[in-house]
């Protein structure tokens, strides 16, 4: 499988304090660089203020969203590269591209293992003037901050006015905006999806070798995702059975698409006994993931009944000079191949010594019982080696895993064919046989292809009436 980008999105409710820490040398063990758009803190001070006081004016219920932020995970080749320059543009380009204001750190997690950047941005723009609302009459707030009708509301027994209540006279300010109200664009649920296709492709500008580049994790695929496993996180082992768990169904259903297995029929297994089975555990025993892993164990021994009942599809026969489809042809007979190789090790070899091994009984035949343990585990670890090379064999020509070479093999094969059936008609039309009133579009490669043949049919045609008597037809198929 590729590797795929990890872009997190949360929604601050102190910007201040979330700048300081992600910013502060003495609390970030790893901190590379630090980047801003702004030279100093006052527009992000006056940011959390006018939030605030929006929050409170509309007595709105939960916590108060002061910004946003971004980590962005980055592939290990980044560590060779300037931190300053990386934060910089990753940092530039946002707000190129939303026109907000960004404050950026670039940190390492404790093991080293994660090399990431933190980007908080603004979901508000500074106005080009300060826009204040004068009162054309009293206004009443009462200790709550929310406003009343008149001042008798907020007035005690004494006649004066209750602590913690507020009155603004007529003429006086009532209201001052320093900010635009939030962009609803990044509370579209599109906008995670439109950045994290916008930083991968930023991220892979700056990788060279293919087998490294990320892509962004398509849901409707026939892969499930892995989870990232943050630091001190308490479940991390539970975390980490459960990717395992998730990589084994995901190197199954390369099996299944090699094995010609349908893409769609993967989709529907991985839908109804994954996701929806997943669904009905939940809403009847509650979140367990022991009971989440055994789902996915299901639904990957019913991938693994179709994979051994299918057969891998024959190799077709090229009939165009098409180079690259020559090269598509003998990567799947390549990984072909290699399936082949793993179902016979799965279904031939393993099989026959567990067989062996249940047939080892007796008290001093736990030598031979540990040999054969041995053995079967050195070839299930053959097979694990296997399976996830599949993807390896393709992406050593750019394709970033088995999914997207079917789709592009499956796409080629269908040209191919169309031209088997653009030169049948042409060879109708040689022989002089009616055609049919309607002619598929030819391509132009095709096309430059029979007009060579029509050209030699005519060569040919010369030369049989300069000698009556030949009668052979020898017509040169290309094939």
């Amino acid at each position: 499988m590729a590797r795929h980008s990890f872009i997190q999105m949360s929604k601050l409710s102190n910007v201040k304090g979330r700048i300081s820490y992600i910013s502060d040398p003495k609390r970030q063990e790893y901190l590379y660089a630090t980047f801003s758009t702004r030279e100093d803190m006052t527009f992000w001070n006056d940011l959390a203020k006018e939030c605030q006081e929006e929050f409170k004016r509309y007595g709105t219920e939960g916590k108060c969203i002061e910004a946003r932020e971004l980590i962005i995970a980055l592939p290990e080749e980044y560590t060779q590269f300037d931190p300053n320059r990386v934060l910089r543009e990753f940092t530039e380009q946002f707000k190129k591209r939303y026109d907000v204001e960004c404050v950026s750190a670039l940190h390492h997690n404790k093991t080293k293992k994660n090399y990431h950047i933190h980007l908080i941005f603004s979901e508000r723009r500074l106005l080009p003037e300060p826009e204040v609302k004068i009162a054309t009459r009293s206004v009443f707030y009462d200790e709550l901050g929310k406003r009343v009708r008149t001042k008798k509301e907020i007035t005690g027994e004494d006649g004066q006015i209750r602590e913690g209540c507020t009155v603004i006279k007529k003429g006086d300010a009532y209201e001052k905006h320093l900010f635009t109200a939030k962009d609803e664009v990044f509370k579209n649920e599109l906008f995670l999806d439109e950045a994290k296709q916008f930083y991968t492709t930023l991220i892979n500008r700056h990788v060279h070798d293919p087998e490294r580049r990320l892509k962004v994790f398509d849901p409707n695929s026939v892969y499930l995702p892995t989870k990232k496993i943050g630091k001190n996180n308490p479940k991390a082992a539970e975390i980490e059975a459960d990717n395992a768990a998730r990589q084994d169904w995901n190197r199954t259903a390369d099996m299944a698409l090699v094995s010609g297995i349908e893409e769609s029929k993967i989709i529907e297994i991985k839908n109804e006994h994954v996701y929806n089975e997943a669904t009905r555990s939940v809403q009847k025993h509650g979140w367990l993931p022991g009971l989440f892993r055994g789902i996915i164990q299901k639904a990957k021994e019913i991938l693994q009944v179709l994979i051994r009942e299918a057969e891998i599809p024959p190799k077709p026969t090229l009939s165009v000079d098409m180079e690259e489809y020559r090269k598509m042809q003998k990567l799947m007979v390549k990984v072909q191949d290699e399936a082949r190789a793993i179902k016979q090790l799965m279904h031939g070899e393993i099989p026959k010594l567990k067989k062996q091994l249940a047939e080892t009984t007796g008290l001093f035949k736990g030598k031979e019982r540990r040999a054969l343990q041995e053995k079967i585990a050195g070839v299930q670890q053959e097979i694990d080696r296997r399976m996830d090379r599949l993807p390896g064999i393709l992406k050593e020509d750019g394709y970033p895993d088995v999914q997207a070479f079917k789709r592009l093999y499956d796409n080629a094969t269908a040209l191919v064919e169309q031209y088997n059936r653009d030169l049948i008609a042409w060879e109708r039309q040689v022989k002089g046989e009616e055609m049919p009133q309607q002619k598929p579009p030819e391509k132009e490669s095709i096309r430059k292809k029979l007009w060579e043949y029509d050209a030699e049919a005519k060569r040919r045609n010369d030369a049989r009436r300069q000698e009556p008597r030949h009668r052979s037809y020898d017509y040169d198929r290309g094939r």
